[in-house]
């Protein structure tokens, strides 16, 4: 499939939000999705009204206007804006930029929708900007409560215990980048100068005890360490000196604002197109810009039914929507090629864009379509090879038919002459290149049609001696000759074609083989990063005295290591996936005989 960049010259609104608290995701969005069939990298900013963000959304799409800047107090964003732009990094890729409603908007007066804007940017996104001014602070990170209601947001399986399930959310949820914007303090801890993501973690530290107010403290700073695989932080100072500037940063030029402010931006959003990853469906599949408007569409669709974005649910209707599309792919791809590297080209096309076939249906109807339209081809070149041969002897015996009118053969030993002709162009029939499949079979039908002619000028010819006997005997030889030869011209095409089977099937375990290890590579990647994440978070516990919770992480890596161990065993695709396969490989050749078997009875009925 040729890949395809949208450009778009201003955002447009992804998800509305109506002022029943409903969510609607826009056609024209929809639309525009639909046309990237490119991977996307989607960077999606969050963060209290009136704090700028929307001029780093600005930037990342290397504009100085587009994402609405609000300079009143009323939130200028309602629902998710988003902006599709060529990744200037990433070629073949296009970057997604989503910028969220400002959260805690008191036109609104509904924290339970800021609460699913922050999940669906969590859920959207591979790389989640938090937006906040002033200071990382404890009300800083009280405002950020939203992460702690995330538990209660998202399900990652529609069965299984929420304490579990938490524990996961790193292997699927995005970097974490916290921007603090309009900073004026210094960045010292302790006297000693420190770098933002210093800050950034040092605001994190957990207080030790217990009790409602500790665990109130330590709630939010938990999530976010336990929930990002990746944590990242920019301080920027102010941009301008004065108030009514900083109404009108959408129409200053670089020279009007602070050159500390101009040089964070630029390490800002060089961080962000360098290091945000592809965005990835649970499991490791990349995410198009396709996939992408069709997994909004799910998750708005749950959320406004009243439950709760389910990962593995998502994960199964993509996947039943993707894989009847990569069927339809694969077949077109299939009925384009040529004979010799069709089924190769379509299998191949079906792997690109089919996941999470775990029981090979879709593949199992690819392979049932595939071969049908191989009984067609097979079919069709049957009923092309006959045309042609006919034809041929038709042209052939045309001297023949005009020297039987004539009567050249109605006298003594016209009988020896007919033969004489008749077996000269059958050898020069046999000497014609390319007739195909059909060439003897159709030689003993047209010879059998002709021999009720051949009996009569042998019964009128009045020189019949034992010599002409002996002639008529060798005839019936000749017949018998001709019959074998067919059956050995049938031979030879069955055995061609199940040898063709055969390749064709090697050719698919093998592909179908590279495809579960790369998905089982994907699989492995999401728990290594979780690994490694739990294993700094272990460390710094460790070295901060909190003991228990370095035990309960300890917990969470040995099962992480023992799910690694399990998937990384080399007998996986032979255990779990041949068993669905190996019915498909026999199923498919028995279909193929029976259908060859009802083309020559109906090849038959037709004579």
């Amino acid at each position: 499939t040729q890949t395809q960049t949208v450009s778009m010259y201003a955002p447009v609104c992804l998800i509305e939000n109506d002022e029943n608290g409903k969510l609607h995701m826009k056609k024209e969005a929809k639309a525009i999705l639909d046309g990237i069939n490119e991977p996307v990298v989607v960077v999606s900013v969050v963060g209290l009204y009136r704090t700028g963000k929307s001029y780093l959304m600005n930037r990342l799409a290397g504009q100085q206007s587009g994402f609405a800047l609000g300079s009143t107090i009323e939130s200028k964003t309602k629902g998710i804006w988003m902006w599709c732009v060529r990744h200037p990094n990433k070629k073949g890729h296009t970057l997604v930029l989503l910028d969220t409603e400002g959260l805690g908007d008191v036109a609104k007066g509904d924290s339970k929708n800021d609460g699913w804007i922050f999940c669906l940017a969590v859920l959207l996104s591979s790389t989640l900007v938090y937006n906040s001014r002033g200071t990382i602070d404890n009300t800083a990170l009280e405002k950020l409560h939203y992460v702690a209601e995330l538990a209660e947001n998202i399900k990652i399986r529609s069965t299984e215990a929420e304490d579990e399930e938490d524990s996961e959310f790193v292997m699927f949820f995005p970097s974490f980048t916290w921007v603090v914007r309009d900073f004026t303090l210094d960045l010292e801890i302790d006297g000693k100068k420190v770098t933002d993501d210093d800050y950034l973690e040092f605001a994190l530290n957990l207080k030790k005890g217990v009790g409602r107010k500790i665990s109130d403290y330590n709630l939010p700073r938990e999530c976010i360490k336990r929930y990002f695989p990746s944590r990242k932080c920019f301080v920027f100072p102010f941009p301008v000196t004065s108030q009514e500037d900083m109404t009108r940063l959408e129409i200053l030029q670089d020279q009007d604002l602070a050159q500390r402010f101009l040089e964070v931006t630029g390490n800002f959003c060089d961080h962000m197109l360098v290091n945000s990853a592809v965005k990835r469906l649970k499991g490791g599949h990349i995410v198009t810009g396709q996939l992408l408007g069709r997994l909004v569409e799910i998750y708005v669709d749950t959320i406004n039914s009243g439950e709760v974005p389910c990962l593995d649910n998502a994960v199964v209707v993509l996947a039943n929507l993707e894989n009847q599309a990569a069927v339809q792919e694969a077949l077109k791809v299939y009925q384009r090629g040529m004979e010799e590297v069709r089924h190769a080209l379509g299998i191949s096309e079906f792997t690109k864009r089919s996941f999470k076939d775990e029981n090979m249906e879709y593949l199992k109807k690819l392979e049932v379509t595939v071969y049908m339209c191989y009984a067609d081809l097979l079919e069709q070149n049957q009923m092309a090879s006959e045309r042609k041969c006919r034809d041929l002897l038709k042209d052939l015996f045309a001297d023949m038919n005009k020297w039987l009118q004539d009567g050249e053969y109605s006298q003594s030993g016209g009988y020896e002459l007919y033969k004489r002709d008749r077996d000269a162009i059958v050898e020069q029939y046999r000497r014609e290149p390319n007739k195909g499949v059909r060439a003897e079979a159709v030689l003993e039908e047209f010879l059998k049609e002709r021999e009720p002619e051949a009996n009569s000028i042998l019964c009128m010819d009045n020189k019949l001696t034992e010599n002409e006997k002996q002639m008529k005997k060798k005839e019936k030889a000749t017949l018998l000759e001709q019959k074998l030869k067919e059956e050995e011209e049938k031979r030879i095409e069955n055995d061609r074609m199940m040898e063709t089977e055969n390749m064709r099937h090697e050719d698919m375990v093998k592909q179908m083989q590279e495809k579960f290890n790369k998905e089982l590579e994907q699989q492995q990647q999401e728990r290594d990063r979780a690994i490694e994440s739990k294993l700094k978070e272990q460390e710094e516990m460790l070295k901060k005295g909190f003991n228990q919770k370095a035990e309960n992480l300890e917990e969470e890596i040995k099962k992480l290591n023992n799910e690694k161990k399990r998937l990384s065993g080399g007998s996986i695709f032979k255990d779990y996936v041949m068993p669905f396969l190996r019915p498909l490989v026999e199923m498919v050749p028995n279909l193929l005989m029976q259908r060859l078997m009802l083309n020559s009875l109906k090849m038959g009925l037709k004579r």
